[in-house]
């Protein structure tokens, strides 16, 4: 990942997602697209979508994450991949895993998919069927990982962190650690979509504080890659525990982490939805315009929703203010869901940066 690349015009985009399509065979509880089997109408077809990866380089180097919806139901899927691996693009996969069989995983690695991300969010079947809306997607994605590596496609397990399953997380670890995880990324839920009706399962700001403290300590048990996403108050809890500890950031001690920023949306990461329309990320339906209308990396570079994720002083409250904005930036998506202004500050940090100025203020 490494520093952001400034290019022509703005930063260098290091990661795209892109929702190749929105029909998903699954219906999670805390599903942003509000995904369902039928196909949607509006997905941009082939040869858009072939327009679309032609312009990639042109923003930057991304590495580019096929996602949707469920990206094996779209019919030319591996014929996108395939396209954008012959263009020089490292592009990975997020599919649920439960429609990978030894065909699609064989037709993953021969058109270019050099990593696949698989979610699980409970330990066994019970608890992650129950998520997952599907009795059975648990042992069906047990057996898509199965495929995966038998093709020899390394993985990585992704968990959305709720109040149902964060005790269990060591054994969601262990479970990932068992079954040969590249990594393991923890993603604190957003509540859009479907999962604004689980509002009763996002958890609070001091017991995020907690998790993320937890996740610190924790990543010194093990080798493997941890990463927590949709939490950028992680990279100041890094920091503040770091220098307790007195432990430098940099690469040798925290790895890509120590030189990553928390809230990427605009910054060095897009999404684009799989009727064209760019957004910061997934979770913030913010329309920063649409392929179809304009060349995508003249979106990334001028579009005035990004222009404003990249100035400092246009965020609101103590998030402006913070001396961490730098590495965190807050979740835009969790303020303009819980706030309605993209801008305003993180709702669910506890940290207060302005207590000594605001009292003599």
């Amino acid at each position: 990942m490494g520093h952001h690349i400034k290019g022509h015009g703005g930063p260098g985009l290091r990661l795209v997602a892109w929702e190749i399509t929105r029909s998903c065979n699954l219906a999670c509880k805390h599903c942003r697209a509000e995904a369902h089997p039928e196909p949607f109408a509006g997905e941009l077809d082939t040869a858009e979508a072939k327009k679309l990866i032609d312009s990639f380089k042109q923003a930057g180097d991304p590495v580019v994450i096929f996602t949707g919806g469920e990206p094996l139901l779209r019919p030319d899927v591996f014929e996108l991949v395939s396209y954008a691996d012959s263009k020089g693009l490292r592009c990975v996969m997020a599919p649920n895993g439960t429609l990978i069989n030894p065909e699609n995983a064989r037709l993953m690695k021969d058109s270019g998919i050099q990593r696949c991300s698989i979610s699980i969010d409970g330990p066994n079947a019970a608890e992650h069927d129950l998520f997952r809306g599907v009795p059975g997607s648990f042992g069906l994605s047990m057996q898509g990982i199965d495929y995966l590596k038998e093709a020899g496609i390394p993985f990585q397990i992704n968990t959305t962190v709720t109040r149902d399953n964060l005790h269990q997380f060591r054994d969601i670890f262990k479970l990932a650690q068992e079954l040969g995880a590249v990594a393991w990324h923890i993603f604190m839920l957003v509540p859009t979509g479907r999962g604004a009706d689980i509002k009763d399962q996002a958890i609070s700001a001091v017991e995020y504080e907690e998790v993320l403290n937890w996740f610190y300590d924790f990543r010194k048990t093990t080798n493997m890659h941890l990463k927590a996403t949709c939490a950028p108050h992680y990279y100041r809890i890094m920091r503040q525990r770091a220098r307790e500890e007195k432990i430098e950031v940099n690469q040798e001690n925290f790895g890509l982490d120590a030189m990553s920023r928390g809230c990427l949306g605009g910054i060095g990461f897009c999404f684009i939805s799989h009727v064209g329309q760019v957004q910061p990320c997934g979770y913030l339906e913010l329309d920063c315009g649409n392929v179809r209308k304009t060349p995508f990396p003249e979106i990334w570079k001028n579009s005035p929703n990004f222009l404003k994720l990249r100035d400092k002083t246009q965020y609101k409250g103590k998030c402006g203010q913070c001396h961490y904005h730098k590495v965190c930036g807050g979740c835009r998506a969790r303020a303009f869901t819980m706030d309605q202004d993209f801008l305003a500050p993180e709702p669910l940090c506890t940290y207060d940066p302005m207590k000594s100025k605001q009292d003599k203020a």
